[in-house]
């Protein structure tokens, strides 16, 4: 098996040196949980992409236990809110992961779309190995440099004029929806009731705090929450008619929609659908926010997934592959946005930090390479191709969707099945929309002999929906 790297343990039991003498190289010998480092010593231990010295008193931490051992452990520990797939991941590097046992695994997960390049990417690792040895948090009361460095990239590369950095999608979403409605009383000072209102769209998914919650369709995320945030219509995704009726002057703060939405089962908006969206706030004086949180970054071959489409937002949000695997969401904003906001309107203590922001300099100095992207895209045709050829004419396919590496297998039955066959395979995919859709993501540096093993493999667990359907 190929070499992975070591893992970043607790602060009490690493060292952190010069970037090029972090990697503790390892081999995953057979199927079992032996890890052998570079001093010959054999040992269960855990792994993971960031290069660190491993130290002798790991077990503290879990390591050498079993798959079995750690899930029981988690259960006393952690509070229960992840229905987690049967895998204890201790190592990665490119597009596979290995377990604690040793097993290997082709990731098309990415993390939920998180890692565009992969596990342990060189640049990645260098970029934040350098950064914490010199400056890792500092707050926002100070300037920083790396901070300010990625945001003018991401100015320079998109519609927008300024940026908001946060810790997740979630928060960006959060001040996506602070800014509107700031930015309606800044632009409406006369008015008594200014619009607070928002529109979103059914399948949509924007997070999990109180107001994206509020935008997020699936009634049973929200319901044993309420009562979320007021104000906050639903209209059939790509439905003309019906969202032209919802969208009002003096009511409508803004309109919340994702180009192609995720969770909610891979769908993609029609351009005619983008463009009156964005006339239709014109006109209204709304506001028209694109979640791209999981869309965005290269994932669909374009590195903003409105592009595609030719249609530009007042504001875009944006998190999981910005920093690569490190936390962080961004907001970005035209300078008419900008202006109605103000000291003290909206703040974060963790957001931004030199640490997050100069792995995500590496991460999108990458992805935004034109061809980079134009690789994304042919893999992305690829993929579509070759899973239609494959799977196309299996009775449980409903439609194969998507465009560049986000896509979506549509089924007739619940997927969970298949995403158990196909782990015990050594295949990871994530399900989306009512848990009948595959979701599939990868790294968004996967060959196509890696696409060519995992639709192999999806094939080939096919036949478990058979025995699940009966």
């Amino acid at each position: 098996m190929p070499n992975a790297m070591s893992s970043i343990q607790s602060p009490l039991q690493m060292s952190i040196s010069e970037s090029t003498n972090l990697r503790c190289r390892i081999s995953l010998e057979g199927r079992g949980n032996v890890i052998k480092f570079n001093n010959g010593v054999k040992r269960a231990t855990t792994v993971s992409c960031l290069g660190v010295h491993v130290a002798d008193s790991c077990e503290s931490v879990g390591v050498g236990k079993s798959s079995k051992e750690v899930m029981e452990a988690e259960k006393k520990v952690l509070v229960g809110t992840y229905a987690r797939m049967p895998a204890v991941l201790v190592s990665g590097k490119g597009c596979k992961l290995y377990d604690v046992e040793g097993r290997e695994y082709l990731d098309m997960t990415s993390g939920i779309a998180v890692n565009a390049l992969g596990h342990g990417d060189d640049d990645w690792v260098k970029a934040v190995v350098d950064q914490a040895n010199l400056l890792t948090h500092v707050s926002n009361v100070y300037y920083s440099i790396p901070q300010i460095e990625l945001a003018k990239r991401l100015v320079a590369s998109s519609f927008a004029d300024r940026v908001f950095f946060t810790n997740s999608g979630t928060e960006a979403n959060e001040a996506a929806i602070k800014f509107a409605r700031k930015f309606q009383r800044h632009s409406n000072p006369d008015a008594k009731e200014p619009a607070t209102e928002f529109v979103a769209f059914s399948n949509c998914f924007h997070g999990r705090t109180m107001g994206a919650l509020a935008l997020t369709s699936k009634e049973h995320y929200r319901s044993p929450f309420e009562p979320v945030m007021p104000g906050v219509t639903f209209a059939e995704y790509g439905n003309i008619e019906a969202t032209k009726k919802l969208i009002r002057r003096g009511k409508t703060a803004a309109v919340f929609v994702e180009p192609i939405q995720g969770e909610g089962g891979i769908y993609s908006a029609t351009k005619e659908f983008l463009q009156f969206l964005r006339s239709t706030c014109n006109d209204a004086g709304a506001l028209l926010v694109f979640d791209e949180v999981q869309c965005g970054l290269g994932r669909t071959g374009y590195l903003w997934a409105h592009k595609f489409y030719g249609v530009y937002p007042d504001i875009m949000t944006l998190a999981k592959p910005l920093a690569g695997g490190l936390p962080i969401g961004a907001v970005l904003v035209t300078e008419r946005v900008a202006s109605a906001i103000n000291y003290g309107d909206h703040g974060t203590t963790f957001a931004g930090s030199p640490l997050v922001c100069n792995a995500a300099i590496a991460v999108l100095d990458k992805i935004s390479k034109p061809g980079f992207l134009a690789s994304v895209s042919m893999k992305g045709q690829y993929l579509k191709e070759t899973l239609k050829q494959k799977l196309g004419g299996n009775p449980h396919v409903k439609e194969i969707r998507g465009l560049g590496l986000i896509i979506g297998i549509e089924l007739d039955v619940p997927a969970s099945p298949l995403l158990d066959a196909c782990q015990e395979s050594g295949l990871l995919v994530l399900t989306a929309g009512k848990g009948n859709v595959v979701r599939l993501v990868p790294p968004l540096i996967i060959t196509e002999q890696e696409l060519d093993h995992a639709v192999e493999i999806l094939h080939k667990s096919f036949p478990v929906l058979d025995s699940n359907s009966n």
